[in-house]
This record gives C-alpha cells, structure tokens and sequence, in this order.
C-alpha cells in the first residue's frame, strides 16, 4: 500500500468506505451470484454525516443526519461517464476534495486531519479515489 492508499487507510476512511467484500447467496439468484470478492469501498450502512450535511427529514430508519455510505468505485469515471463533478447525495460537492471536506459527523476527524494535512498528501488521496 502506498500513497493516496495508505493515507485513505490511515485516515480510517476504509472503515465506512469498505474496500472489499463477497456477496452472499440469495433466494431467486443464481447461485454463481454467491462468493464474488467486489471492491466496492462502501459498508452500504447508515452513519451520521453531522449537521452540515442533515436534511432534517428523516427517512425510513435514517434520521435527519444519517447517509448510506455509497460505493466509491468508478467514482473516478464520474467526469467521463456523466460530464460532471458533482459528488455527496445531492451533488453539493464539485471536487472529490470537496467531498472529503463536507464529511461531518462520524467522519469529522478524518476531515479534520485532511484539512491538516499537506497539499502534497492531498493531492496523493485524491489520485488515489480517482483511480477508483
């Protein structure tokens, strides 16, 4: 592990952002579904973003503060593949830097770190996410 790698791990991002994973067998899926090692970087749970990011409507289980944490892979195609750079549940974020910087919450000193860190190192995590 090296770079943007190691600080996306030391940051404690892989805890949320999970970076692999095996499907299960389901009823009504083919059982070749079952056992698949995916890299998705995601837990697919609930955890609170802090007030800057709460919607203040609550949905289901989810409170107000509460996001699932969406998969990062392909996160790096999204300028190709969609002709943008709007990132977070509802596109506020126009930079994976962005992104990383509205994380509140569970994830606030992670950020925190983040915004400490040097522009050099920075720049190495956010390569790292866009070769996701």
């Amino acid at each position: 592990m090296r770079g943007g790698e190691a600080i996306f791990y030391g940051l404690g991002c892989s805890g949320r952002h999970t970076p692999t994973l095996t499907t299960v067998a389901r009823p009504g899926l083919p059982a070749a579904t079952a056992g698949q090692v995916i890299h998705p970087y995601t837990d697919l749970l609930l955890h609170d973003m802090g007030p800057a990011l709460a919607d203040g409507r609550p949905d289901f289980g989810a409170s107000g503060s509460e996001w699932r944490t969406p998969p990062l892979w392909g996160i790096g195609l999204v300028r190709v593949v969609n002709d943008h750079t709007n990132f977070m549940h509802d596109g506020r974020a126009r930079s994976l830097l962005e992104a990383v910087l509205w994380h509140g919450g569970e994830a606030t000193r992670a950020r925190e770190d983040v915004k400490a860190m040097s522009a050099r190192k920075r720049a190495s995590l956010v390569a790292f996410l866009e070769s996701l």
